[in-house]
């Protein structure tokens, strides 16, 4: 189950603070939104560092960031400072002109990764549309094949447009949404015979597979890291082939995994991989790299009205500019220790309860055991009301998602609560 289709409790218990506003009139908010979100009862209205205060004044110690996208936590000075400026100066333009600032990010992104080209857009969804367009076009006019398949795993997740839905190995994103865009095959994660067999069976006539498009960790599939033999041996067989490797990079990109990009972890660079989430630290934007060879666009091919627009890029370069400037990503692998290390006591402590911890820096995710009752969103609403966000990864899979800036006092505080839930949940 994802967050999205959560049925949740009317009331959390939790203890107000002073200078709270009124309550906040959830009513009027669903009678004019549409409810394509199952919504926790809580309305936030500000941040700072890694906490959160709702509209009654309560404080949530926030390890969800935006679901992995408040890079430096809420009100980070550099940023706050940044997008000031910015908006001041000039926060949107065509981009039939020159952007400065969109140079000065694609350089840093290029400096910092495999990269050779980039492309701006505004979500991770468009990145990677903007991947699988690429990929089919260079099939058609390098590789000469006429019908392009891209092979993606099951308990994937892309994005929710309909070419991104498809490219989801997870019929839940993909129900009542027929008919779904083809020229996609799934496969099982981590597993490199079914890609070997995938790349035999669809090789007939004009078909052909023109293109692997991976998660170098699944995030929504139930944070399951990608394994490094598999990469590198996946890697081979797309260059013994003519195929493409593209990684979504969406939600472990930009230092999330203790390494800039989440390939890193692998020992392998793909030819196409996408981010967008942490990019910009919570403003809108996506971005799809590339190496030269496959940068076979041409004007018109593929566009974006906001993307790589001033006010995004800035905010973005900063982001980038702060994690090297404090040092983030010891921060995030020394954090992301911490928390497997504390994650996996609990585990001990109740093997009952808890199947496996697993993850990179700072995504992790708790396994639940698969014959229990209870659930992630069990222990999600259970530790909100002790005043700890966490979201989950599938009905069985607990997610902790903090901002990279993190503390070690505040991550003990995390788990401290996740403890105390457990034990009164199992009690």
């Amino acid at each position: 189950m994802s967050l999205e289709t959560l049925v949740q409790d009317p009331s959390i218990p939790a203890e107000s603070t002073s200078g709270a506003s009124a309550p906040y009139d959830f009513a009027d908010f669903d009678t004019s939104v549409m409810t394509t979100y199952g919504r926790f009862p809580i309305a936030l209205e500000r941040g700072e560092g890694c906490r959160v205060w709702d509209t009654e004044g309560r404080e949530y110690l926030d390890f969800v960031a935006g679901i992995a996208t408040c890079t430096l936590g809420h009100a980070h000075p550099a940023l706050v400072e940044t997008v000031t400026q910015q908006i001041k100066k000039l926060h949107h333009v065509s981009n039939l002109y020159y952007i400065p600032e969109q140079g000065k990010l694609a350089k840093w992104i290029i400096d910092h990764s495999c990269a050779e080209r980039v492309f701006f857009c505004n979500s991770g969804a468009e990145a990677n549309e903007g991947a699988i367009k690429l990929a089919r076009k260079y099939a058609h006019k390098v590789l000469e094949i006429d019908y392009p398949v891209i092979v993606t795993a099951k308990a994937s997740f892309h994005g929710r447009t309909l070419a991104t839905i498809t490219a989801t190995g997870q019929p839940k994103y993909q129900k009542d949404f027929n008919p779904l865009m083809p020229g996609f095959h799934y496969v099982p994660y981590n597993d490199l015979r079914a890609v070997e067999n995938a790349i035999a069976d669809l090789d007939e006539g004009n078909q052909r597979v023109a293109a692997i498009m991976l998660e170098a960790l699944q995030g929504e599939g139930g944070v399951r890291p990608g394994e490094l033999e598999y990469f590198q041996q996946l890697r081979k067989i797309c260059d013994d082939n003519n195929i493409l490797l593209i990684l979504d990079e969406v939600q472990v990109g930009m230092g999330r995994t203790g390494k800039y990009w989440g390939y890193e972890n692998l020992g392998i660079e793909p030819d196409i991989f996408t981010s967008a989430k942490g990019l910009a630290g919570g403003i809108p934007i996506g971005a799809m790299m590339c190496k030269k060879f496959c940068d076979v666009f041409q004007a018109g091919d593929h566009a974006s009205t906001f993307g790589g627009n001033p006010f995004a890029c800035a905010a973005a370069l900063t982001v980038g500019e702060t994690l090297e400037r404090e040092n983030i990503l010891q921060n995030v692998q020394e954090r992301g220790e911490q928390l497997r290390a504390s994650l996996s006591a609990i585990a001990s402590k109740y093997p009952q309860i808890i199947s496996e911890v697993r993850g990179w820096g700072l995504i992790n995710g708790m396994e639940l055991k698969s014959d229990i009752e209870l659930t992630s969103a069990d222990i999600v609403k259970a530790v909100m009301a002790k005043g700890l966000l966490l979201v989950p990864a599938g009905p069985k899979v607990l997610r902790f998602v903090p901002p990279l800036i993190v503390s070690a006092q505040e991550v003990d505080q995390a788990t401290q609560a996740v403890e105390s839930a457990i034990a009164e949940l199992t009690s």
